[in-house]
């Protein structure tokens, strides 16, 4: 098994016993090793997906805490800004596809933080924040942020 491969596999930045010192070089590449990105370098598109992901990353790390991802996040607010809307005005706003979104809003749902209210005869569905049941701690946090 490749030596790498063990080290990941017992786990990252631990020594493992019987390591050499030209095994460990092997695990962490020297600034001469990193690959040039050439003209990609200068590519707008490519800056800004790396920000995006950065950004996201750095977003994620933040509502940890909460259990709550970007898209639940995107969803929440957009049920605050707009009570009393149907589901696929929510998700067209946000162009997530029909089952995700009703996946994520059943998981919202099952929370506590929104509640799914049949509209006026039509058997649609229309989004809100479920007031009795949610805590106003965590509600005014997420708007916060």
């Amino acid at each position: 098994m490749d030596v790498r491969l063990k080290r990941r596999r017992a786990g990252r930045n631990r020594v493992v016993e019987g390591d050499s010192s030209a095994d460990l070089a092997a695990l962490v590449p020297d600034q001469m090793d990193r690959l040039k990105l050439g003209t990609l370098d200068g590519h707008l598109g490519y800056f800004l997906r790396r920000l995006q992901v950065s950004v996201f990353k750095d977003f994620i790390r933040t509502l940890a805490p909460m259990d709550v991802r970007p898209a639940q996040y995107s969803v929440l607010l957009l049920v605050e800004a707009n009570p009393g809307r149907s589901q696929a005005a929510i998700g067209q706003a946000l162009d997530i596809e029909r089952a995700r979104l009703a996946r994520l809003l059943h998981g919202l749902e099952g929370r506590g933080w929104i509640e799914r209210r049949a509209a006026d005869g039509d058997g649609r569905l229309d989004l809100g924040w479920r007031e009795e049941a949610h805590r106003p701690a965590v509600r005014s946090t997420l708007l916060a942020l």
